[in-house]
């Protein structure tokens, strides 16, 4: 009986460092961009963004208006989902 006391105070401390513990990884992996993902988008972007126009220096433009461009490219240029957001993660990731 003595017992129940300490579980009803120690369940509310556990589910709280639990949240903690949990949301900390999403935060950091968010942050850090994923060195496959980039090397994969900057090799789509030498072999299909110069056949059309210049390419333009990574450093140009920053983290939003790069999210517009290719957006707008992708698009324009029917390029596949996935290939497009690997050339994102490898402009932002260029232009700091």
């Amino acid at each position: 009986m003595k017992r129940l006391p300490i579980l009803a105070a120690a369940l509310p401390l556990a589910v709280l460092v639990g949240m903690a513990a949990a949301g900390e990884p999403q935060k950091t992996q968010k942050n850090v961009p994923d060195p496959v993902q980039v090397a994969r988008g900057a090799k789509a972007w030498a072999e299909n963004c110069g056949r059309c126009h210049n390419i333009r220096d990574p450093k140009e433009f920053n983290d939003e208006i790069w999210e517009v461009s290719v957006t707008h490219m992708r698009i324009r240029a029917n390029l596949p989902g996935k290939m497009a957001e690997d050339i994102k993660a490898f402009l932002k990731a260029s232009n700091n």
